[in-house]
């Protein structure tokens, strides 16, 4: 009997990028959520949405969510991050 191991690490290594800098405050900001479409986003972004926009100020808050839990997110979801000055990813099950 013989066993095929394969081996799941990419053929490429992804390119190392810098962390964004942080910002000084959130009162005025956009903030993006994207969720991986579970149920369990759902509720905690809500709550999330409502703490940041009482607590910190945050003017407006944009919810996507993906179209399949387990890839990356949609091109028109990754396209549009850039008019957010803050994104929160979230998975829930």
């Amino acid at each position: 009997m013989s066993f095929l191991v394969l081996d799941p690490t990419a053929e490429k290594a992804a390119p190392l990028g810098a962390a964004a800098p942080r910002l000084a405050t959130l009162e005025g900001k956009t903030v993006g959520f994207i969720s991986n479409g579970k149920k369990g986003t759902k509720g905690f972004f809500g709550h999330l949405e409502r703490m940041l926009m009482e607590e910190q100020g945050v003017a407006k808050v944009v919810m996507r969510t993906k179209s399949n839990y387990s890839a990356p997110a949609d091109p028109d979801i990754v396209a549009e991050i850039r008019h957010w000055d803050a994104a929160i990813s979230g998975i829930g099950d």
